[in-house]
């Protein structure tokens, strides 16, 4: 379908995809092998101004909104998740700044953020604290002109590689959710260090590691917003970062749903194309139809979101679930037309199988994306009685 994209979003959408097809398609087999962080496919996003695309213009960046992150995160997704999920996960760690940051930490961190020159990362979960958000233990105390943090937070996407970390801690237990904080963190202040890195299933390109803090000392206004604020710092966040999720599932299926195309025009069956089938053609139309879906409701709610809408949340997790389960669903189709080949890592989709079934876990659950729906819901339902 023709979105009718302005002549500076097709630039975006143009530079993203010969990206993903001239420097990330033919090393992504070696990156998830060897899970070797992307490091030469950053200097050229940095060099091409991807990431300056929802910086506001002031802080060196394109001044543009969701709806353009989104296109350049699709293209990326069609190559590969590992590389993708580093470059939208720089985003996530963004927006608690964007969001709730001081006009001197925009002036601070921004410039930098939008060049390239140093990555990002978001730091919420913890071993005992994944979709239960409020449950989380690492402490910021509060010692004359410091902070000082201690905990562990597992998981964290671009951890170790990241510059800077926006990073959620408790600074009043008593008070329950309304007792967390958000605090800027830089890599190599004393007491910040990291554990082990992970080895995952799928996104290995992507470096997730553990971040320990023990008596971590950063300055008092490295916090933002202000104390009690970082639970909604941190759920505004996942807002406006979930249609990044989503556009993630659109281009991980559109990959694996053309790879899967231009095996069905070659593979012979019987004297015949499969693609020639009606069995694999129903297959592909599904395919066909639930992307095209999926594209066009993560569109539509980065729009809304750019609009200025207030609240968002059963909007973006909408987006979220429905895109991210037909990337789960499409992949797993591809696998299944392409047969014995699909499974074989000759082929790009038993990768793209692997890397999709993160979506539906990562940035809360699909399972917790139905619970804001369903409350989201029941709130708009009290306001029509």
């Amino acid at each position: 379908m023709d979105y009718f994209l302005t002549e500076e979003q097709l630039m975006i959408r143009d530079t993203a995809r010969q990206i993903a097809d001239e420097k990330i398609a033919p090393v992504r087999t070696e990156l998830d092998e060897k899970e070797e962080f992307p490091w030469d496919i950053i200097k050229v996003l940095a060099q091409s101004d991807l990431f300056r695309i929802f910086i506001p213009e002031e802080y060196g960046g394109l001044g543009m909104g969701s709806f353009e992150l989104v296109i350049a995160v699709e293209e990326l997704s069609r190559a590969c998740l590992g590389v993708s999920t580093t470059y939208a996960a720089n985003a996530l760690g963004t927006y608690p700044i964007l969001l709730y940051g001081s006009e001197g930490q925009k002036k601070k961190y921004l410039p930098n953020i939008a060049s390239g020159e140093r990555l990002v990362a978001f730091a919420l979960t913890e071993p005992n604290a994944g979709s239960d958000a409020a449950g989380i233990q690492t402490t910021a105390k509060l010692e004359g002109s410091e902070y000082v943090l201690n905990g562990t937070k597992q998981w964290i996407t671009n951890g170790g590689e990241a510059e800077i970390y926006t990073v959620i801690a408790m600074t009043d237990k008593n008070k329950g959710a309304r007792g967390a904080s958000a605090f800027i963190v830089e890599k190599g202040t004393p007491g910040f260090s990291f554990g082990k890195k992970e080895n995952k299933m799928g996104i290995r390109a992507s470096s997730t590691r553990e971040l320990i803090f023990q008596d971590c000392r950063i300055p008092k206004e490295n916090i933002i917003a202000k104390e009690g604020m970082g639970f909604i710092v941190a759920m505004k966040t996942l807002d406006n970062s979930r249609t990044g999720v989503g556009a993630q599932g659109v281009g991980v299926a559109q990959g694996a749903f053309e790879a899967a195309v231009n095996f069905a025009r070659e593979r012979h069956q019987f004297g015949h194309p499969i693609i020639g089938f009606q069995a694999v053609q129903h297959m592909l139309a599904d395919m066909a139809a639930q992307i095209e879906a999926a594209r066009a409701l993560i569109y539509s709610v980065a729009k809304y979101i750019d609009s200025g809408a207030k609240d968002i949340s059963k909007e973006s997790a909408i987006a979220k679930v429905f895109a991210t389960d037909v990337a789960m669903k499409v992949t797993v189709d591809a696998v299944q037309v392409m047969g014995g080949s699909g499974y074989m890592k000759e082929y790009p989709v038993e990768k793209m199988m692997r890397d999709a079934k993160i979506l539906q876990i990562y940035e809360g659950t699909n399972q917790i994306q139905r619970n804001v729906i369903g409350q989201a819901l029941i709130k708009e339902t009290a306001k029509k009685k």
